[in-house]
């Protein structure tokens, strides 16, 4: 048995204005479209903008120190390979009495009469006589002939 209930009138019914209540998309529409949908609320936009210029800012910064950082590397790296070149050419104008080898460790001194020199024979090994004005550097002869320096001395390069 069913219970009686109020009967709808068809005829009452406006068609149009249901069909102006409905779409045929309810994910494009700024609102929830049935009694159990997810409440949606407008956002402040002002909000929503400054918050993601803020999270731009941030992240711009940290890209923007990171290729600092790199620069300053880079730098370093350039000026490292620039004291290998000006060490090597102040070598090979120094005396030597002896071919030098790739890997081996020598010392450059700058003699009394002001002329440099290549040396077996490091600083500390010279004991009370020592033939030079100056300990300039340690070095060590690497694949390309340029000069790795290990140790600075008592003169700029």
């Amino acid at each position: 048995m069913s219970k009686p209930g109020k009967k709808v009138d068809v005829d009452q019914v406006d068609m149009e204005k249901m069909a102006e209540m409905t779409t045929p998309n309810p994910g494009t529409i700024e609102f929830p479209h049935t009694v159990g949908a997810a409440m949606i609320k407008p956002e402040d936009k002002g909000k929503i903008k400054g918050r993601s210029l803020s999270a731009m800012y941030e992240q711009t910064d940290m890209d923007m120190k990171q290729i600092y950082d790199q620069m300053q590397l880079l730098a370093q790296q350039a000026k490292t390979i620039k004291d290998r070149v000006d060490v090597s050419e102040r070598i090979y104008q120094a005396q030597m009495s002896f071919q030098p080898l790739i890997g081996k460790v020598y010392h450059l001194y700058m003699k009394k009469d002001h002329k440099d020199t290549l040396s077996l024979i490091g600083p500390k090994e010279w004991g009370r006589s020592k033939p030079f004005e100056k300990y300039i550097a340690t070095v060590k002869l690497l694949a390309d002939h340029t000069w790795d320096i290990l140790e600075k001395g008592e003169e700029e390069i």
